[in-house]
């Protein structure tokens, strides 16, 4: 059989994405009618179906549905042959599109790019903030190579390597401070009264867990999106929070009357790197792995 072009497995993987011929076409700088014949030429050559067409409406057979998985590896490692080779094989060299997620990123960005310039120079660091569950869409898609992400967490198709400990910090008004319990009892807040981000964040999950918020009752309703609106809401009296060591120590308590106190059981979250199972990149990786681990609060790896 011949092999099939990367491009037409390129633009299938698109249409997969959009799910409309004319964004799709858009997407990959080429006109509809070109993208279309691209897929009909993918169906004669495989002697499969890749999709049911309904006057202008379609949907991926299940066959199609596989062969955009496939494909979405294929091209991931053919992106990395070409990276390589305009390296001349120099892994300490070329483009890194490293994802972050919101309540790391502003804490560590600059921290990062530092330690990049002055230990890999030749590395073109990339960088996008957005939550875990779109950072690891677009790594397993290709678009990004590495994600840094507070763990545990399910990461199917990867591999992932503890780079730090974030203890987690009970944050409180310094009038509420004097009216908690001693020593500390996460049980014996009122109810509503600990406020918590949104679910997508991840670090919502990782504080109920480690922190002993087992109790719902004690969870306000009011979420919010953002670590620094977490510290309007504290600083308002009206209850109480959760922060990472890693935004303390970034100096997001400055200037308020706000205090910080360890949580119960010395509570952590994990910090990570994750990255697809099929790269080449490891050895990258590893040493990145190794310049950032001192940058987090208690460091696990050594440089």
């Amino acid at each position: 059989m011949k092999w099939p072009n990367l491009k037409h497995l390129h633009y299938l993987v698109v249409l997969h994405q959009e799910q409309h011929f004319n964004r799709a076409a858009q997407q990959c700088h080429v006109s509809q009618s070109t993208l279309s014949t691209a897929i009909q030429n993918l169906e004669e050559q495989f002697g499969c179906q890749l999709l049911e067409r309904e006057h202008k409406t379609f949907v991926f057979t299940p066959f199609g549905l596989e062969l955009v998985e496939r494909s979405k590896s294929l091209l991931n490692d053919a992106n990395e042959l070409v990276d390589f080779a305009q390296t001349a094989g120099n892994w300490q060299a070329g483009k890194l599109k490293l994802g972050v997620i919101p309540t790391i990123a502003p804490f560590i960005f600059e921290k990062v790019i530092d330690a990049v310039s002055k230990n890999l120079p030749e590395i073109n660091l990339q960088l996008q903030e957005d939550t875990t569950e779109n950072l690891l869409k677009q790594l397993n898609e290709g678009a990004l190579d590495l994600l840094m992400l507070a763990l545990p967490i399910d990461t199917p198709g990867c591999k992932k390597l503890v780079i730090g400990h974030d203890p987690f910090h009970l944050i409180a008004h310094g009038d509420l401070a004097e009216t908690l319990p001693q020593p500390m009892d996460v049980s014996a807040l009122p109810k509503e009264s600990v406020f918590l981000l949104q679910k997508e964040h991840c670090m919502t999950g990782h504080a109920v867990s480690a922190c002993g918020l087992q109790h719902k009752e004690q969870v306000s309703s009011l979420a919010a999106s953002s670590l620094y609106t977490l510290v309007q809401l504290a600083n308002s009296k009206l209850g109480f929070t959760f922060m990472p060591e890693l935004a303390i120590q970034n100096h997001i308590l400055s200037s308020s009357p706000l205090v910080s106190m360890p949580a119960e059981d010395n509570a952590y979250r994990e910090i990570g790197l994750v990255w697809r199972s099929g790269t080449t990149r490891v050895r990258l990786f590893r040493l990145l792995a190794e310049l950032f681990s001192p940058l987090m609060p208690i460091p696990t790896l050594k440089k």
